[in-house]
């Protein structure tokens, strides 16, 4: 199931496409955003997404001029994971101020000193190595006004969705065929939309 939100330019958060597959390969993504197209989407300021390689790899192919923002939630999750387990609490700290900042320039200089702190210490090359990598596709958000950040640099906004969605359908278990899932999932979004529209999501807008 792919599923994507958007904020409109007066600041509303809207279900902007449901669309029922069997796998998640770039072929399908590119699939979804061709369908999204021909409803009428054009290429959105900002992409918010996990690092999946073939969504990634959709997005930047079917919209171009548009930004990626890689989710910081997912990005921080990946690099905690190469820690090691073990007295670690005070490197895991300095990683989480790296979100936290809201000035890009002395984020990067957070950044460069975590790098040369730990670049020579056992059980770190790894954790240098992603946050080097992934940092800059998730510093995107950097790029709109301070009041937007919170809400442009991760997915929470489609969890709270998927989290809705599944709370529901564990209860029908087993949907007959397509369509059936399409009726009652988008039967939901068209409640979650409802209640969305009630409250504007980007104030300064």
């Amino acid at each position: 199931m792919h599923i994507a939100c958007g904020v409109n330019e007066k600041g509303h958060r809207e279900i902007i496409g449901l669309r029922i597959t069997h796998g998640e390969s770039s072929e399908s993504w590119s699939a979804f955003f061709d369908y999204l197209k021909s409803r009428g989407l054009q290429s959105p300021k900002l992409v918010t997404s996990d690092a999946h390689a073939g969504l990634v790899a959709s997005i930047k192919e079917s919209f171009l001029g548009t930004s990626w923002q890689r989710c910081c939630v997912h990005f921080l999750r990946n690099i905690m994971d190469t820690l090691p387990k073990k007295s670690t609490s005070e490197a895991r700290s300095e990683l989480k101020e790296l979100f936290k900042t809201p000035n890009l320039t002395f984020t990067r200089e957070l950044k460069d000193r975590f790098m040369d702190k730990y670049q020579d210490v056992k059980g770190f090359a790894k954790t240098i190595e992603k946050l080097d990598a992934g940092f800059e596709d998730a510093m995107q958000f950097h790029s709109q006004k301070i009041e937007l950040h919170k809400h442009l640099r991760t997915t929470n906004m489609l969890e709270r969705v998927n989290r809705e969605i599944r709370r529901r359908e564990k209860v029908i278990q087993i949907f007959p065929n397509d369509q059936s899932a399409i009726r009652i999932i988008g039967a939901i979004l068209m409640n979650i939309e409802e209640d969305w529209s009630k409250t504007k999501y980007l104030k300064s807008l």
